[in-house]
């Protein structure tokens, strides 16, 4: 076995290497960028060492530098993680050169399952089933068009060289084809450096599945049962779970043996995985191998007792698989959910900031949270704007659901746009429930994913009050401490009035809704009117922001989060976001260009798609912007003329920039 290894990535998957190399006795050597100087990767390793600046391209992904880091380390091996260059086999190829032990698969088998489009080619010739399509090397769009029209609608475009769903577009009408391809390419190019494609037969309402494989250097491959990984936003998956709801065994013995035949035919070693799509009738088709280890593999660990990560340490180091296929075993069900700093109000688009609360459930025999970041870190605008993976165990499907909730509810996150309420409802919706899984879920359940903003009932807004005036008294006790006058009137905040009750109003905005609440103060009592109703109130608010409360006889457990003016209340199992309002305080901000064409994020101008001065449609689509690997349409908000772009082709632009000068057009009174 390896004495210390180098992790070539980053976030929670560099954490995660990090915790089973420790537990085997292994050192750790991070790598990190500019950006990354103070991330939790790069504190929980024995060493670290910079390599370059913030953008990937200068620093995960320079093959050069991550060897050097290796060589002056000493390290003998080196865990790719999973993305920047896991998959990339100029950098196997260099570790092979620099005499320092890949983690994962030979040249060979990257090389052959690099490309889709040449992976099929080798599937078709092992008898794995594969969707109808074309997989060629002829890129011209006119040509594709053609091979689509006689595929036949929907199809979908997906890059060559591509994974986590980026490069793929769905195409229902020949009239769109060249603009999605068009799209696709560009994306595919800036993510993985090719924009070759291939399009392929769209399966209706498919499912998922993958199978998780593992290669020794003795010449064993096994399959350790399959993942469901169908309810996925913009062909990036959301929710993972093992084994499949409704899976057979005739039908998982089938996958296996189809996945293991397919790594068979490659040569391969370590761990991989073989993606189908599966439609209703219970055929599968070949979709792709990744060969690394896979986001969702705890899911895997969690049903099978199995740390994957050991297994590719030990055939990396030369050592047989530990078990045998007959050996390996399902036990109980597991469901893991991606946190995001996304929000998915806004198409999911992701969001930046510092986590200024940061509170995950307690880990134990049935919930387990992998991160890289902890409170006070930054989602930073250059990599994937994952906070965690959260997952459950237990000895059956509706139980793990059931764990899964309780999981979410008690999960706290301040500072970013976050998809942790999003993810409790699609939890909850009776076809997600219901194992009615296909990719399109999502979308299909629009109306119970997105329903319109409830508002925060009364109790919400008393919780609310009760934690403000717990959280000044006890600013006020400290302020009396340190200037070492505890006993001082004049430091209390009470409310106290000469000669008039002791009373004061408590103002607090939610969206629109701005209320009052009013806070009345007897000798040792509190309490809270608000519409007309007084209510007792009493409670304790720690320093981590838990408040326990009763109120009007009703005692209960909150957590209340001061994060400047802002206040966040998670309480039954819900979040909600106030500002506290100052009276005297006055603003005399207006409102930014109408229609609010500002920049949703930090990221970069790719195309500008039309004219200035033109006269266009609500919805028309103006400009790209590209941002997180991903590229977002900025459309015209109403009717009118668009009088210049504030940015150009290739121009960088901050969250909230002002992109386009555009003027609504006039509506005649009626």
């Amino acid at each position: 076995m390896f004495d210390k290894i180098l992790i070539a990535n980053r976030g929670e998957i560099g954490c995660r290497v990090i915790k089973t190399a420790r537990r085997l006795g292994i050192r750790t050597v991070a790598v990190y960028s500019e950006a990354d100087a103070g991330a939790r990767h790069v504190r929980l390793a024995d060493e670290a060492v910079r390599i370059g600046p913030a953008p990937a391209r200068e620093s995960y992904l320079v093959i050069e530098r991550i060897i050097e880091a290796a060589r002056q380390t000493g390290a003998q091996a080196i865990h790719p993680g999973y993305g920047f260059l896991s998959e990339n086999e100029e950098f196997c190829a260099a570790c092979d050169a620099a005499g320092i032990v890949f983690i994962g698969p030979p040249v060979s088998a990257i090389r052959a399952m690099g490309s889709k489009s040449e992976a099929k080619k080798l599937m078709e010739k092992a008898r794995v089933p594969l969707t109808p399509g074309y997989h060629g090397d002829h890129q011209e769009p006119g040509f594709l068009n053609v091979q689509a029209d006689a595929i036949g609608y929907p199809v979908l475009i997906k890059a060559a060289a591509g994974g986590g769903g980026k490069g793929m577009r769905l195409v229902e009408h020949s009239a769109d084809f060249r603009d999605a391809l068009a799209s696709c390419q560009r994306e595919a190019a800036a993510s993985f450096g090719s924009d070759h494609v291939l399009v392929e037969k769209y399966v209706t309402r498919p499912r998922h599945i993958e199978i998780q494989v593992f290669g020794d250097h003795h010449g064993n491959v096994v399959h350790l049962f399959e993942r469901d990984c169908s309810v996925q936003r913009r062909h990036q998956k959301v929710l993972e779970e093992a084994p499949a709801p409704g899976m057979t065994a005739e039908r998982r013995a089938a996958m296996g043996q189809a996945a293991v035949e397919a790594a068979r035919a490659v040569g391969y070693v370590g761990a991989g995985t073989v993606e189908f799509i599966a439609a209703p009738d219970g055929s599968f088709y070949f979709m792709e191998m990744n060969t690394r280890l896979q986001v969702e593999h705890p899911v895997t660990e969690m049903i099978t007792g199995l740390d994957l990560v050991e297994w590719q340490l030990r055939v990396a180091a030369g050592e047989p698989l530990p078990l045998t296929q007959e050996q390996l075993s399902i036990n109980g069900h597991a469901l893991e959910a991606r946190i995001y700093a996304e929000d998915p109000a806004k198409g999911f688009l992701p969001s930046t900031g510092r986590l200024t609360h940061l509170a995950p459930p307690e880990e134990g025999l049935h919930v387990r949270v992998d991160t890289g970041v902890e409170e006070g870190d930054e989602i930073s605008p250059h990599y994937d704007p994952m906070i965690a993976k959260l997952i459950v165990w237990d000895i059956n499907r509706d139980r793990a659901l059931a764990r899964m909730l309780q999981a979410l509810a008690e999960y706290r996150v301040v500072g970013v746009a976050n998809n942790v309420e999003f993810l409790s409802r699609l939890v909850a919706c009776p076809a997600f429930a219901n194992a009615h899984l296909d990719t399109g879920l999502i979308e299909r359940e629009q109306a119970y994913l997105f329903p319109a903003d409830p508002q925060p009932d009364c109790q919400t807004w008393l919780i609310l009050a009760l934690a403000e005036v717990l959280r000044e008294q006890a600013w006020a006790a400290e302020e009396a401490a340190r200037h070492g006058e505890p006993a001082s009137p004049w430091h209390q905040r009470d409310g106290w009035r000469m000669n008039a009750p002791a009373c004061r109003s408590l103002q607090f905005r939610q969206g629109d809704a701005v209320r009052s609440v009013a806070a009345a103060f007897g000798p040792r009592s509190l309490t809270l009117t608000l519409d007309g109703k007084t209510v007792p109130a009493t409670g304790t608010l720690n320093p981590r922001s838990l408040l326990r409360a009763e109120i009007d006889g009703l005692r209960l457990t909150a957590t209340v989060v001061a994060a400047g003016e802002r206040r966040h209340v998670f309480a039954q199992g819900r979040a909600w976001a106030f500002a506290r309002v100052d009276p005297l305080h006055f603003s005399g901000e207006g409102g930014g260009p109408e229609g609010g064409l500002l920049a949703p994020m930090p990221g970069k101008v790719i195309a500008l798609l039309a004219e200035e001065g033109a006269r266009v449609e609500k919805a028309t689509p103006l400009l790209i912007l590209e941002a997180m690997k991903m590229e977002h349409t900025i459309t015209a908000p109403t009717a009118g003329t668009l009088k210049a772009f504030r940015f150009g082709v290739g121009e960088q632009v901050a969250d909230g920039a002002e992109l386009v000068e555009f003027e609504a057009q006039e509506v005649s009174p009626t």
